[in-house]
């Protein structure tokens, strides 16, 4: 006699709604600063879906305003999680989320009702894989988090950042904003420009994120960082398809100098740790057991540094 077990799954689907809940609110009354960082995520988010609504209107100049908008809300909402010591599970989840909407649909969206819908399925196809390259670039930051890899090695991200893949996808429109030529009617070249920025997205290019270079900062160069940033919104609200332009290609031609010096920093990485790349590079012993015992003739691999273990697996690590 088969008894109903249906009693025990329902129990059991309770008891791990019970735990997510007290993972996610652990504590009955929590700190406002926990919540400032996702104001601005949630900002951010809107931007980025009022930017859709923009583009189908045709409203192009407000739909590229709110991308940039939202790029530097979520450039601020990281920073201040970290200053406030507010980060959080379900911070990092709803930044994933709207940095998926604001960086990957929103653009795709934009390219496509300004410049490529002439190519119709050609077209689609291309913003199609540039907003699937998008959700794949960021599931793969975040399987990487618990990823253990030396500090110098924060100083770089494995492809193209999000905001920045948004920002320099839109090139094609900047350079017909500026009335020097007539770039949709080149939809073609569109296309496989928005297919390149795809393949950066995914690509394991080591762009430089500039992290580590925003610890410190000394007394003398704060003035002049504040005067260029007022320069740059200036710059951005008076000429904006002439500097986005210009910071567009200049971010461009910055990446083959950043993975230039992060293979220069990988190898002296590697002379400065000898016993572990050692360590890494040698095979297992393949001759006869010196002892009585006997052994297996199979070998295992060596395991590289960068391999997940199980465990990583498990948690979805890469």
């Amino acid at each position: 006699m088969i008894e109903d077990d249906e009693p025990y799954r329902d129990a059991g689907r309770d008891l791990g709604l019970r735990r997510r809940r007290r993972l996610l609110f652990r504590d009955r009354k929590i700190p406002v600063r926990m919540l400032v960082p996702n104001f601005f995520t949630l900002l951010s988010l809107c931007a980025g879906v009022t930017a859709i609504r923009m583009a189908i209107e045709h409203r192009f100049e407000l739909a590229i305003g709110l991308i940039v908008i939202a790029a530097i809300l979520d450039g601020v909402d990281g920073r201040l999680a970290r200053a406030l010591k507010a980060q959080s599970r379900f911070g990092a989840e709803l930044d994933s989320l709207a940095d998926f909407i604001n960086f990957g649909v929103a653009p795709a969206i934009v390219l496509f009702t300004w410049g490529l819908t002439s190519l119709k399925n050609f077209g689609w196809i291309a913003v199609l894989l540039f907003a699937c390259a998008m959700g794949l670039r960021l599931a793969r930051f975040n399987s990487m988090l618990e990823v253990d890899k030396p500090k110098w090695q924060s100083n770089y991200f494995t492809g193209m950042p999000a905001p920045a893949g948004a920002i320099t996808v839109l090139l094609p429109f900047y350079l017909n904003g500026l009335g020097l030529l007539e770039v949709r009617d080149y939809p073609q070249l569109i296309a496989l420009y928005t297919l390149l920025m795809a393949f950066l997205l995914v690509s394991t290019i080591p762009t430089y994120s500039g992290k580590l270079m925003g610890e410190r900062i000394r007394g003398e160069l704060i003035l002049p960082i504040m005067t260029a940033a007022a320069a740059l919104v200036g710059l951005l609200a008076t000429y904006p398809y002439g500097t986005l332009t210009v910071l567009t290609i200049a971010y461009l031609a910055v990446i083959p100098l950043g993975y230039r010096r992060y293979q220069l920093q990988q190898r002296e990485w590697d002379r400065a740790h000898p016993p572990e790349v050692a360590k890494e590079a040698a095979p297992a012993p393949s001759g006869p057991p010196t002892s009585g015992v006997q052994t297996s003739n199979t070998r295992t691999p060596p395991v590289a540094a960068n391999d997940a273990d199980p465990a990583d697996v498990k948690r979805g690590s890469p």
